[in-house]
């Protein structure tokens, strides 16, 4: 376990987990180690998966992904399946992420509860504005 809770590996296309894990650096001053960036660029399922077993050890810990499917989310799940410990959140978001810095010494059953309603809660549109009419942001 990471220092002070619960460790988390953001499991992404592209750089999309570099930057989540640079903006939660920036904005909450976590240190290093609390959440692990990967990318599945170049890698095949097999060795997603084995890159992320790497990183989560141990355990326990928290597998973000960015897509329930796609090669992150099946590699994540499939470990799920294999190792005890580990669990899996997908529609990985910055919000959701922040909360998990925030709070990850929470115990697992109510920490994985509280990251998927942030996450959630943190999705919403301002429509937009047409004619007289207002706008204000609808949350869902």
């Amino acid at each position: 376990m990471s220092e002070g809770g619960m460790r988390g590996i953001v499991v992404c296309h592209g750089l999309l987990a570099e930057g989540l894990v640079d903006a939660v650096r920036h904005i909450t001053g976590v240190a290093d180690g609390v959440l692990i960036p990967l990318s599945n660029r170049g890698l095949s399922p097999e060795t997603m998966a084995a890159a992320i077993r790497g990183e989560v050890g141990d355990g326990p810990a928290i597998i973000f992904t960015d897509l329930t499917a796609g090669s992150c989310g099946f590699a994540a799940r499939r470990l799920n399946q294999q190792l005890d410990g580990i669990s899996v959140v997908s529609g990985v978001n910055l919000p959701l992420l922040v909360h998990f810095v925030m709070h990850q010494e929470e115990p697992l059953e109510t920490l994985l509860p509280m990251l998927v309603e942030k996450g959630r809660a943190a999705i919403c549109s301002a429509p937009a504005k047409t004619g007289d009419h207002g706008h204000s942001a609808v949350s869902r």
